[in-house]
This record gives C-alpha cells, structure tokens and sequence, in this order.
C-alpha cells in the first residue's frame, strides 16, 4: 500500500465515521467529550413550540381574512367575539 492509498483510506474511514455519528445523534463538546443530540426534553418542547406556532399562523390567517374581506361592522364584531371566545 503506497501513502497515497493511507491517506484516502483513513479519510474515506474518518467521513464514514463522522457521517454515523451525525445518523446517530452523538456530537462532541469543544473538549472532545461525546454528548447525545437527541434529548427527550429537546424533542418534547420541540413539538410543543411547533404546535403553538401553528396555532398562531392560524390565528395570523384568520386575521388577514378578517382585515382584507369586506365586512360591515356587525359581521367584524362577531367575528371578533368568536376568535376571542376561540382562545380560550
């Protein structure tokens, strides 16, 4: 084996290694410490913030609709009422 076949091999291992290590959720601290990606409390506000952010691209949609249709007053007070009896 000449260097040059060295070199490409242990790059070619070290890219496969990094690229597990990506797949299985292990990173390395600046002290070369490994750590998990994945946590369980990560994830689970994770999905929490998703959630409320749909909430609110929902709430933001209603509230164009609401500004760009032509309503009379009674049908925007209405409306108004119903999102604020929604949120709760």
């Amino acid at each position: 084996m000449n260097p040059f076949e060295m070199v490409i091999g242990i790059v070619l291992i070290v890219t496969v290694g990094g690229i597990l290590r990506a797949r299985y959720g292990v990173g390395r601290d600046k002290h070369g410490n490994d750590y998990s990606l994945r946590d369980d409390a990560t994830a689970t506000e994770n999905k929490q913030l998703r959630e409320d952010i749909r909430g609110l691209k929902e709430r933001i949609a209603v509230l164009e609709r609401v500004i760009t249709d032509t309503n009379t007053s009674s049908t925007l007070d209405r409306e108004i009422e119903q999102l604020r009896n929604t949120d709760r």
